[in-house]
């Protein structure tokens, strides 16, 4: 359903509070054991990531990283958190997000942010980048 040009005139970005507000859904849906398994993950939801961070990516632009895993996976002794750890953290990013969406139209804003929630939570599940992708790919497949 396409807005008219006279709706956008009272419309404004997605906020924080409504990226966060589409990945606690996100959450919500997953199904079960994922849902019990990242029950103690936490998500966290920024403008941008913080240089740093795309520096250790060797990206120069915040628009590069939609989302960031941090924390100790499943796989890696994360299913039991130590005295002191941090909690495992996905983060959004949602300009980064935000700007993709405007750039692909064959997703709904909180498909986008489902798809970025989910590739971070397979991080906490011990996932690489390379693993995921070819599940999506024979996802796409089938």
């Amino acid at each position: 359903m396409a807005i008219s040009p006279t709706d956008w005139g009272t419309r404004y970005a997605p906020t924080l509070d409504d990226i966060e507000g589409l990945a606690s859904q996100a959450l919500k849906d997953l199904p079960e054991p994922f849902r019990s398994l990242a029950a103690d993950v936490t998500c966290s939801v920024a403008d941008y990531a913080e240089e740093d961070i795309l520096a250790s990516f060797g990206m120069e632009s915040p628009f590069e990283l939609m989302g960031l895993f941090s924390g100790i996976g499943m796989t890696e002794d994360g299913a039991m958190p130590q005295t002191g750890q941090l909690p495992n953290t996905v983060y959004l990013y949602r300009r980064a997000i935000l700007d993709y969406w405007a750039e692909h139209d064959d997703n709904t804003l909180g498909e986008v942010v489902t798809h970025v929630l989910i590739h971070e939570l397979g991080h906490h599940f011990g996932f690489s980048d390379e693993d995921m992708e070819a599940i999506e790919s024979s996802a796409d497949e089938s």
